[in-house]
């Protein structure tokens, strides 16, 4: 079977360009979204930012003397802007069609399930079968075997997260934006729910939208892009106060790895150890004596 086409640009992209102004308009939907939230702020930033992309790739297309859809074609060496954010936008507006305070009933698994799956399902099939390109992967096991750095790592993250968290979430109180979780069952809905969103969270902030934005922009441009949407998502779920002094730093470190390690098991990895530490100091901080051995705080 030929390979796929690769996600990653092909061509030696410049240090900067124009199109940055569509991507940061389009990014920029997202605190409008989730930290201001104001829906219609965020509609008229994706809806200039497609717009600022259409006029821009015309513009491009007309300057080579190709038509528009010229610029699109998979496989080209010159991957369509307008198409790429299209894709990131329409994930975001799934995602902002529903409220992100963290619940455990089971109508609010279902409605996160179908919106958090639906932003990473639904570019992908646009991506893949209507645009007809391989915009979108997964990149499971990426470049071959962990290194010994790379497990030191995932040890360093335990640490890191068990000397930082508990601190966050305790003596700034957010982690009363977090439902109480005193019995087995919320136990176990709270341990299921860190889990997945950690999850999903590396399918739509890198391998989608990051992945999109690699396309077209050097690695530091395109991973502060996308910086900028992932926070702002971790803000409405939870992570206020001065949390974006953690966030900001997790999602381009998230940003790097990925790009370090072409490994989607990894940063899953990563990820999810770090949740672990977010799912325990939650249980610690709703149940008062529970856990005081294991923390400091």
């Amino acid at each position: 079977m030929p390979a796929s086409p690769a996600a990653a640009p092909v061509a030696t992209l410049p240090a900067w360009s124009w199109h940055l102004a569509p991507a940061l308009l389009v990014c920029l939907a997202a605190p409008a979204f989730f930290v201001l939230r104001i829906p219609w702020v965020g509609w008229v930033l994706l809806a200039a930012g497609l717009a600022v992309a259409l006029v821009m790739e015309r513009a491009d297309a007309a300057t080579r003397g190709t038509g528009s859809e010229d610029v699109a074609e998979p496989g080209t060496r010159c991957p369509s802007i307008l198409r790429d954010l299209s894709l990131i936008a329409i994930g975001m507006l799934i995602v902002s069609a529903i409220p992100l305070e963290a619940e455990l009933d089971n109508v609010a698994f279902v409605r996160f399930g179908l919106a958090l799956g639906g932003a990473v399902a639904v570019p992908y099939v646009i991506s893949r079968w209507v645009y007809r390109d391989y915009a979108i992967r997964f990149p499971w096991r990426g470049g071959g075997r962990w290194t010994a750095f790379q497990w030191s790592w995932l040890a360093a993250v335990l640490v890191l997260g068990w000397l930082i968290l508990p601190f966050y979430f305790i003596t700034s109180g957010v982690y009363l934006n977090w439902p109480v979780v005193d019995t087995p069952d919320l136990i176990a809905r709270l341990f299921v729910g860190v889990g997945a969103v950690g999850i999903w969270d590396e399918l739509f902030f890198i391998c989608t939208c990051f992945a999109l934005l690699r396309r077209h922009f050097p690695f530091w441009q395109a991973n502060v892009l996308q910086m900028v949407v992932f926070v702002s998502f971790l803000w409405e779920l939870g992570y206020r106060a001065w949390g974006p002094v953690l966030t900001i730093p997790f999602a381009l470190l998230m940003g790097y790895i990925f790009m370090k390690t072409r490994s989607l098991a990894y940063v899953v990895t990563v990820h999810l150890l770090f949740d672990a530490v977010v799912f325990a100091v939650l249980v610690h901080a709703h149940n008062p004596g529970a856990m005081d051995w294991l923390f400091l705080v």
